[in-house]
C-alpha cells in the first residue's frame, strides 16, 4: 500500500555495471554503479528511487527491457523468456556523483532472505544492472514542522532527506532497526530531532516506531509526515496519524516497501 507517485523519468532504462561494494554497517551494504549511461540520470536528492533490475543468472539481458515500467513495460517485462529475465526490485539511491558519474545503492543484508540482500554481498566489480528513474516519494506539503519515520530498509530513504532537508527544517524522525550498529551519519538539521529505536528479536518490525509516534507530544501545527517501512508500520502510522491526530489525508506520504513473510521489493 503506498500513496506515492510514480514519475517515469525521461531517461528511460540507463544501463550500468557494479565498480565497488563495501559494508557500511553490519547488516547494510554499499554498492557503487558505474558508467557512462548514468549521464542521462537527473539528480533529485532525496529519497529518489528506481526500479533496479538486476542479473539472476549469466543468461539475464537487460537489452530487451523497456525504458519504462508502467503497465505495458511491466506487460513487455512478463512476454519475455524466463530465463533471460531479470530480477526487479525498487531501491533507494544513497548518493549521486554526477561527475564521474556513480551511484551508491544501499541494501539490508539480512542473512539469505531474499534476493537482492544476498546479490550486493556477492557481487564483485563488473556485474551488469539497469535501472529506470521513479522520481522521489517526498513531496512535501506546507507544515511547521516534519515527520519522518521508518525501518531499516527505509534508512535510505529517511538519510537522503534529512542531508537534503533545508537546514532552518523543525521536527522528528524515527528510525528502527534490528542492531543498533547499523546507524548511520543522517546530516540532519539541527532542528529535527533522529531518534534511533532498535527492537528485540522477539518484536515485529515496526513495533517501537508506531509505539513512538503514538507517545510523541506533537509541536504546534500539523506537520507534514514521510512513513515508509513494512507494511504494518506504514499503514498504522498513517491511520494514527488521520484518525487520532486529525491529519489531513495530504499531509502524509507513506509507502509499504515490503511485508513480512514475503520477498521485499524494494
Amino acid at each position: 500500500m503506498s500513496n506515492i507517485k510514480v514519475t517515469h523519468a525521461d531517461s528511460g532504462l540507463i544501463r550500468a555495471r557494479v565498480v565497488h561494494s563495501e559494508q557500511v554497517t553490519p547488516h547494510m551494504r554499499r554498492v557503487t554503479l558505474g558508467g557512462p549511461d548514468l549521464k542521462r540520470l537527473t539528480a533529485r536528492g532525496f529519497d529518489q528511487w528506481v526500479r533496479l533490475a538486476l542479473p539472476k543468472s549469466s543468461e539475464t539481458r537487460f537489452d530487451n527491457l523497456a525504458d519504462s515500467f508502467g503497465v505495458k513495460g511491466y506487460v513487455r517485462f512478463l512476454t519475455l523468456p524466463k530465463a533471460t529475465r531479470p530480477v526487479i526490485r525498487n531501491y533507494t539511491i544513497r548518493e549521486v556523483r554526477p561527475d564521474l558519474p556513480e551511484v551508491d545503492i544501499d541494501f539490508v543484508c539480512h542473512g539469505d532472505e531474499g534476493f537482492a540482500g544476498p546479490w550486493a554481498r556477492e557481487v564483485g566489480p563488473g556485474a551488469e544492472v539497469a535501472m529506470i528513474d521513479q522520481g522521489c516519494g517526498w513531496a512535501p506539503v506546507p507544515a511547521p514542522w516534519q515527520l519522518l519515520v521508518a525501518d531499516e530498509s527505509g534508512l535510505p530513504a529517511i538519510a537522503g532527506i534529512l542531508r537534503d532537508l533545508p537546514r532552518e527544517t523543525t521536527g522528528h524522525a524515527f528510525i528502527e532497526l534490528f542492531d543498533d550498529a547499523d546507524r548511520q551519519d543522517c546530516q540532519a538539521p539541527a532542528g529535527v530531532n533522529v531518534h534511533w529505536l532498535t527492537r528485540q528479536a522477539h518484536e515485529d518490525p515496526g513495533t517501537l516506531a508506531l509505539r513512538a509516534v503514538h507517545e510523541l507530544d506533537f509541536p504546534d501545527g500539523a506537520p507534514y509526515a514521510f512513513v515508509v517501512g513494512e507494511q504494518a508500520l506504514a499503514a498504522g502510522v498513517r491511520r494514527h496519524l488521520v484518525q487520532e491526530r486529525g491529519l489531513p489525508k495530504t499531509h502524509v506520504t507513506f509507502s509499504g516497501y515490503w511485508r513480512r513473510g514475503k520477498a521485499s521489493p524494494s
